[in-house]
């Protein structure tokens, strides 16, 4: 997992319900970094950073295009 990348940073848990189902539902192999954390502790989003999506670089632009396709004001990280 130490070569996947992130593609985005989300605030609370809720905000990846939608999207770990999709991304399953792919096949794409995924990380939520901080998830569990920030599930118990919804303030400690903002001391860790938010939930870091890490996908592979091989699927960043299908990822990238699932996210496009969210209706979500998201901010993707290149």
């Amino acid at each position: 997992m130490s070569e996947f990348i992130t593609i985005a940073t989300f605030n609370f848990a809720h905000e990846i319900i939608v999207l770990k189902s999709i991304l399953e539902n792919e096949g794409v192999p995924y990380l939520f970094q901080n998830e569990n954390l920030i599930s118990i502790d919804p303030l400690a989003s903002y001391a860790y950073g938010g939930i870091d999506l890490k996908v592979h670089p091989n699927d960043f632009e299908k990822v990238k295009e699932i996210l496009d396709n969210l209706n979500t004001r998201l901010t993707i990280v290149d």
